[in-house]
């Protein structure tokens, strides 16, 4: 019984979704989310590498603030609310899902996602996640890992000095 419970400990330890000393370290993947704006800047090796056009809530408390922990991640994502298959062109979620645990969720309430309405990017329209061109979700997803941070704000500073305040930037 106490191997079975070490190993498990051991596991949990070691999982990448288990906050190591600080998260993220200078030169780890790092979102940021400026409702503000309607933006999404992805940081990776130190540098702010992109910032995309999307689309946030139709009013600013549907899009929850603060800093959250990527955990879960789907291809073509089923939308349950409507009971819509992942792939379908109806599917208002689009091709890639990239979910975080804003409000003690478990990652399937708020995300990053892609649309099937390409027109609604840039505009204040959704019931809280955050809308990107399909093209634009697919090009981040393969390179945000789960245990990921995301900060979802309203701001006007600086993308680099918001990375260097949060640690992903030297």
């Amino acid at each position: 019984m106490l191997k079975i419970i070490s190993s498990l400990l051991i596991a949990f330890i070691f999982s990448p979704i288990w906050p190591l000393g600080p998260n993220p370290l200078p030169g780890d993947p790092f979102i940021i989310v400026n409702k503000k704006l309607n933006e999404v800047v992805f940081i990776n090796d130190n540098r702010v590498q992109t910032v995309i056009t999307a689309a946030t809530g139709k009013t600013e408390d549907l899009t929850p603030e603060g800093i959250f922990t990527i955990t879960v991640k789907a291809k073509d994502p089923y939308y349950r609310k409507k009971n819509i298959k992942g792939g379908d062109a109806n599917n208002p979620l689009g091709t890639r899902w990239i979910g975080f645990d804003a409000e003690d969720t478990d990652g399937r309430i708020y995300g990053l996602h892609g649309t099937n309405d390409p027109s609604s990017i840039g505009k204040y329209v959704s019931q809280g996640c955050i809308r990107l061109q399909n093209e634009a979700i697919e090009s981040l997803y393969d390179f945000v890992p789960v245990g990921t941070k995301i900060l979802v704000t309203s701001t006007s500073e600086n993308y680099e000095q918001l990375g260097q305040t949060y640690g992903a930037i030297k």
